[in-house]
């Protein structure tokens, strides 16, 4: 099994969804970045994602998008996100590691590169939110050869046929954006969620994730009745931000979602 799958086994033996917090890589610097990956997992992060941070962040809100100018300013760069990884899995072998980030900067780090360099350092799969499966081929073969999961974006928004062709260029997991619009700009609604992830699952076996909008505990246990897991990213990365203790902040939210009680 690979990282991913042995995750989504275990919470589903468990009965209960998987949790993934988002945070930007080097936001608010790298040793305080590194520190909060390091605890995400004891604090109930059965899957991390990690931003890769762009100038142009077309699919972010506000506070991601600031979140990336602080870790731009910071020195963040594709390489330096890939070597956080690798620090992390110097005491983490099993927790998955997903990159979230744009095409741009990847497509300039080499493709080739950025796909050997990212499984070495113990990346398990990537979100390129700007790729759409009729322009992958600049990445796919990589992708393939090294085993690097492709994590899709579904929306509200997508049609059947939209669904089933991303479904078939999917692996490791389906993230299904529970909002149209960017990231941390409106609450998810859960009355229509549920028929929605249904109506997914009739195009692919792949656990399917629900992020965007997801930002209090009640929204997590409720979309945890049908969905496989729940994303929370900017009001983490917020409460981050406003926080003196950023680790301490980072742990004590992520505990008071994850809960399992």
């Amino acid at each position: 099994m690979t990282r991913i799958e042995q995750a989504f086994a275990t919470v589903k033996a468990q009965k209960r969804a998987a949790f993934i917090p988002f945070i930007m890589g080097y936001d608010p610097d790298l040793e305080t970045s590194r520190k909060i990956i390091s605890a995400l997992p004891e604090a109930g992060a059965d899957i991390i994602e990690i931003g890769m941070p762009f100038s142009e962040p077309m699919a972010d809100g506000v506070v991601i998008q600031a979140a990336g100018l602080r870790a731009l300013k910071a020195g963040a760069n594709v390489a330096g996100v890939i070597e956080l990884v690798r620090d992390f899995r110097k005491n983490n072998n099993k927790t998955p590691i997903i990159l979230m980030g744009y095409f741009n900067p990847i497509y300039r780090y080499g493709t080739e590169k950025f796909c050997n360099d990212a499984v070495a350092a113990g990346v398990d799969g990537v979100i390129i939110v700007d790729l759409p499966p009729e322009e992958e081929s600049e990445i796919r073969p990589y992708l393939t050869a090294t085993n690097l999961n492709l994590i899709r974006l579904i929306a509200p928004t997508s049609g059947n046929e939209r669904i089933s062709l991303l479904a078939a260029s999917a692996s490791g997991f389906i993230y299904y954006i529970s909002v149209a619009g960017i990231t941390g700009d409106k609450s998810a609604e859960n009355n229509s969620l549920k028929g929605q992830i249904e109506n997914i699952r009739k195009y692919s076996k792949l656990p399917i994730a629900v992020g965007f909008g997801i930002k209090a505990r009640q929204q997590v246990q409720d979309i945890s009745e049908f969905a496989d897991a729940v994303v929370v990213g900017s009001a983490l990365v917020d409460t981050i931000h406003k926080a003196d203790d950023k680790v301490a902040a980072a742990t004590s939210f992520i505990s008071s979602l994850a809960r399992k009680n």
